[in-house]
């Protein structure tokens, strides 16, 4: 499927970078003005993070990416982003490859396959306005130390970078889009429509806190993820690492 280029929307493609992140950030510290919908994306990065500090090693055919978010007044908090850009990067991939069945979000920033990840989301904020970076195993998956991953093209889906960028530019700007106008109840609804099963095995590791089990109940009006303890207490997590359990595991 070729998707049409979209009239009004800049794509500036570099051979190599450090971060696609860390470059945005750097344009407006020094003053630039940075225009929603525009995306500065990569052939490959040499200093590529992920959430926590983590170094997020790409492919070459993948896609990696950044835009930016300039926060309005009356906009929902700004780090539920992480949920519009899920529910984006989700529908770009279903609507390009037809494979929503084997999709599912992973609270907060990830999109996995078959249970392996397949995509993440790192957010960053430089005063009013949010980066946005968004990578994605088109072509190959690299090989993470704590958790399984997955490349589109292992799923028998080849999609052209081309393609899938401008689908992820028209995805994300319609999320953003309804996220304002009819506020983060919507994009919540979006999110768990898309997310794991309720009830699935979960563990979290909470910041300074030590690792809970429990059952996944969804996420609460603000976006926060539900855990139900063994005592039956549902908790809701703020910040925190999430992993989906198999049977048999605690």
């Amino acid at each position: 499927m070729t998707v049409p280029p979209q009239s009004g929307r800049r794509f500036e493609h570099v051979d190599r970078i450090g971060s696609t992140n860390a470059e945005l950030l750097s344009r407006l510290s020094r003053g630039e003005q940075l225009r929603e919908g525009d995306w500065l994306i990569a052939e490959r990065q040499e200093a590529g993070r992920g959430r926590l500090g983590r170094v997020w090693q790409d492919g070459a055919g993948n896609f990696m990416g950044s835009t930016c978010v300039a926060i309005r007044a009356g906009d929902p908090p700004p780090h539920t982003l992480a949920l519009v850009t899920g529910v984006a990067v989700y529908e770009a991939v279903a609507g390009l490859t037809g494979a929503g069945a084997d999709l599912a979000l992973k609270w907060p920033n990830d999109l996995l396959a078959k249970g392996a990840k397949l995509a993440g989301i790192l957010l960053e904020r430089q005063r009013d306005h949010v980066v946005i970076g968004i990578g994605i195993n088109l072509a190959s998956a690299p090989d993470l130390p704590d958790r399984p991953s997955i490349a589109l093209s292992a799923l028998g889906h080849e999609v052209p970078r081309a393609d899938f960028e401008r689908a992820l530019a028209a995805s994300l700007e319609a999320e953003i889009a309804l996220w304002r106008s009819a506020g983060l109840a919507q994009t919540v609804a979006r999110w768990v429509a898309r997310g794991p099963a309720p009830g699935t095995k979960i563990a979290v590791n909470p910041a300074s806190e030590d690792r809970l089990t429990g059952e996944y109940r969804g996420l609460d009006p603000d976006g926060a993820l539900l855990l139900r303890l063994a005592g039956g207490t549902v908790r809701a997590i703020h910040a925190g690492e999430v992993e989906l359990l198999r049977n048999g595991e605690n």
